[in-house]
């Protein structure tokens, strides 16, 4: 019974708010337009962007699977890299020193001026796209790792000297457990860049057609006047942001939640 008031509470808590401000904003947004006689193909009302989701929902579905597909993979191949650059650079100052302005030069450049280059040499399509978001996706990780496993507390590494503990000793039971928050820090900015780097890529990238992301669609759309379709594939999009950030939030519990205050103050 307790039980249940909890997840009671919790939905309370956590779902209300957030469903209340929905319908209060898309309630504003319907009557607003309807009173104020704006035609459809300025700013179409939320009915209308419902019937043009399911008028073209095969469409629509083939094209947030497709993006959903290759954001999640550029964002595991940023995660991998990422965590595994920060590792490396971790393990030594002169490294870091001498990689770590690089990254950031590579984080500087925009997007626009590397995705030509990278259409070149791998050809326009799917891993031209993961492949960009990767890019998007890497720094956040690799940084923010890089951050944790530096800010270990002194006391706990000189007590790992003090015991005799190597190198990677030091770094696998102490200073990636350490990191973690950090890690979990660029998860979440990371996850949501993904997806932004998934549609730049498809703007630039990517393939048209059946096998066309929402980027694809979304310039579609824009071409042929189709605003209200438009809106149906910014709304996917940014549904589909908002399941991968929850996803990488239950993520954060599972790992955080038992010992790290940003989680457990989350819980009580």
């Amino acid at each position: 019974m307790t039980r249940v008031k909890a997840i009671t509470s919790r939905l309370k808590s956590g779902f209300l708010p957030p469903a209340i401000t929905f319908v209060v904003f898309f309630g504003i947004w319907q009557i607003g337009v309807q009173l104020a006689d704006i035609p459809p193909y300025l700013l179409p009302k939320p009915t209308d962007i419902l019937r043009a989701a399911t008028d073209n929902y095969s469409l629509l579905l083939s094209a947030l699977w497709t993006t959903a597909v290759e954001s999640l993979l550029g964002f595991a191949l940023s995660i991998v890299i990422g965590v595994l650059g920060a590792i490396l650079l971790a393990t030594s100052k002169t490294i870091e020193k001498g990689v770590y302005p690089y990254a950031i030069i590579l984080q500087t450049i925009p997007i626009v001026a590397i995705a030509p280059i990278i259409v070149i040499w791998i050809g326009a399509g799917t891993n031209a796209v993961i492949a960009i978001t990767f890019l998007i996706g890497f720094f956040p990780m690799l940084s923010n790792t890089l951050i944790g496993l530096n800010s270990v507390d002194r006391n706990l590494t000189n007590l790992f000297h003090l015991y005799s503990a190597n190198r990677w000793q030091t770094m696998w039971q102490l200073r990636i457990p350490a990191a973690l928050p950090y890690v979990v820090a660029g998860l979440r900015i990371s996850c949501t860049l993904s997806v932004i780097g998934a549609i730049v890529g498809e703007y630039i990238a990517g393939i048209g057609g059946g096998k066309g992301g929402l980027g694809f669609s979304i310039t579609n759309a824009a071409l042929r006047l189709q605003i209200p379709y438009l809106f149906a594939c910014g709304l996917a999009a940014s549904l589909l942001g908002i399941v991968v950030f929850l996803g990488v939030n239950a993520l954060s519990r599972r790992l955080l939640s038992s010992w790290h205050e940003s989680e457990l103050s989350t819980e009580h």
